[in-house]
């Protein structure tokens, strides 16, 4: 057996015990099922880690590069998914944005929904939603035992989502219209939906009962993680050590370097005005503005076809597959925002860019640009997509599987960059767009390492000097640096404090990025090519940052 059996064989054992994992991938044949979420679905995944582990150990000497790096991202995923369940913070799995409640909606979104079997497979997992949420209960009753609690805000929000999902317009009441609309409908399939919906209801409502009454009020008062959980949640999204205090120091230098660029853009559109009254004003005409939330989703995916068109053979190499980007909004009741889901594994569904926005419009344009790139081309879409179809040279498990933010975010963000140095924010608003939200993930990194590690904002910051973090002045600031409205404002902190470390993933993978691209240019000289470095790095695959440098220097 070699690196690449041995994956091939896990992620069939891991979409087994992790079906929403396998549906989010497009790995076909668990759509109508749930995971465990529960201590004995735990233990479960803790064996299977082991075995692969063992496996690993008596594999023959890998035969060329490509086993070898299939074998240490094999090895690096079990450490550190055994380092996950030693320390307990599986039973942490609830909070505003990425944990296991928010696949009790988000599985449905990528299910077919185009044909009767695809319908069947969803009237089968509203049927099989009880079990579900009840061994979830169960994974956050162990925590519980433990002495381990997420923060009360984490509860609250994940509440107000729930609530959200089950209301008269929310995502499961609507199924029954989707059904209409999908034009598949039958009697016999209306009946099985309406037999099954009101029993996932009510497991919903009665999981939402229990978080209310029986986990919120023996929930956490403190937001922050502390250091020892900070760093070990820090080594998984980066794939590489962090040093915290230097790593904050430099996010800020990030943000000043970017408020001063900003000033600069600003002063080129309205001439005499400040940076936030130049902000205020390109949210509304004579500047670039969707009317409507459909005129807005029409405008994104002209931009994407376009970037798609102009940079194939020219800086990209673009497999023919991900020449097909769908853009999409997403269900009511998740954090605002967008996200990228990837393709199936056989492209049969394309990835696609989704957008969570309150209301119908208008949708200013002026920093919703270089999001579009970041989420679709060049960024996520590229970066996952190429993962995916690079079927000779990485693993089943790398492509589908494995992942780092610091490298997928890391990525997305230098895709945005990359986009203003090749000439595609035509609008001067655009640009400053960009600017602010890099300035954003700037803000993330001092936010997110202030206020988890309690560290004092610096006496020589440009925002309460001296000062210790807290959610109010987290909110503030990217209210009053960040450009942020309030609503948006709250959900990025409460993101931020459930999601630890993951927010300084962007950021910090793009520093990486940079400064391999400006390593291999001093070193390469004249043979220097952008389009050459961007293959090294999207042929390596999901791999943390730190073997990324081995890769692209050594290549």
């Amino acid at each position: 057996m070699d690196a690449f059996t041995l994956s091939h064989a896990l992620v069939d054992k891991a979409c087994a015990l992790r079906p929403v994992t396998a549906t989010l991938l497009g790995v076909p044949g668990h759509d109508h099922r749930w995971d465990d979420f529960g201590p004995k679905g735990a233990a479960r995944w803790s064996a299977l880690l082991e075995d692969t582990q063992r496996a690993l150990g008596a594999l023959d000497p890998p035969s060329d590069r490509w086993q070898r790096l299939a074998a240490r991202c094999l090895g690096d995923w079990c450490h550190l998914e055994q380092d996950r369940l030693r320390a307990g913070d599986h039973l942490l799995d609830l909070n505003s944005i990425a944990s296991s409640f928010q696949f009790l909606r988000m599985a449905f979104d990528v299910m077919d929904t185009r044909t009767p079997e695809g319908w069947e497979n969803v009237c089968a997992r509203l049927r099989g939603l009880p079990e579900a949420c009840a061994t979830y209960r169960e994974g956050l009753a162990e925590g519980l035992s433990r002495g381990l609690s997420v923060a009360a805000r984490q509860v609250r929000a994940a509440l107000h989502q729930g609530r959200q999902w089950l209301a008269p317009e929310g995502f499961f009441q609507g199924l029954p219209g989707a059904l209409r609309r999908s034009g598949v409908a039958s009697a016999v399939l209306e009946e099985k939906l309406q037999r099954a919906l009101p029993t996932a209801c009510t497991a919903l409502e009665e999981l939402l009962a229990w978080l209310e009454h029986g986990y919120l009020p023996r929930s956490s008062a403190r937001d922050a993680v502390g250091r020892e959980r900070y760093l070990r949640e820090a080594r998984r999204f980066l794939g590489d050590a962090l040093d915290p205090e230097d790593t904050y120091a430099w996010g800020w230098r990030e943000v000043r370097e970017l408020q001063r660029a900003m000033a600069n853009t600003a002063g080129g559109i309205l001439p005499g005005r400040t940076l936030p009254e130049v902000l205020q004003a390109v949210k509304a005409p004579p500047f670039p503005v969707a009317p409507t939330m459909e005129a807005f989703l029409a405008v994104m995916r002209e931009r994407q076809a376009r970037a798609l068109s102009e940079l194939d053979g020219v800086h990209f190499d673009i497999p023919a597959p991900l020449k097909t980007l769908e853009v999409r909004r997403a269900p009511a009741g998740g954090s605002l925002g967008a996200y990228y889901l990837p393709p199936s594994e056989d492209f049969s569904r394309p990835g696609a860019v989704w957008y969570a926005r309150q209301g119908d419009g208008p949708v200013a344009l002026y920093d919703e640009v270089s999001t579009a790139y970041h989420e679709g081309f060049p960024g996520h879409h590229l970066q996952v997509g190429t993962q995916v179809a690079l079927t000779e040279k990485l693993s089943r498990f790398q492509r589908l599987w494995d992942g780092y933010a610091g490298y997928a975010e890391g990525w997305a963000l230098y895709a945005e960059r990359l986009m203003g140095e090749l000439g595609y924010y035509e609008e001067p608003a655009y640009v400053l767009g960009m600017q602010s939200n890099q300035l954003i993930r700037a803000l993330r990194v001092v936010v997110d390492l202030g206020l988890h590690l309690e560290l004092p904002i610096p006496a020589d910051a440009p925002f309460h000097p001296g000062e210790p973090w807290s959610y109010a002045l987290a909110v503030e600031v990217l209210r009053t640096h960040g450009g942020l409205a309030p609503d948006r404002a709250e959900s990025e902190v409460t993101r931020y404090l459930g999601w630890p470390a993951q927010a300084i993933s962007y950021k910090c993978g793009e520093r990486v990025l940079l400064q391999l691209r400006d390593a291999l240019r001093a070193r390469d000289g004249d043979r220097f090519s952008p389009r050459a470095f961007h293959a090294r790095v999207l042929d390596s695959g999901p791999v943390g940052l730190g073997l990324l440098r081995e890769l692209v220097l050594e290549g």
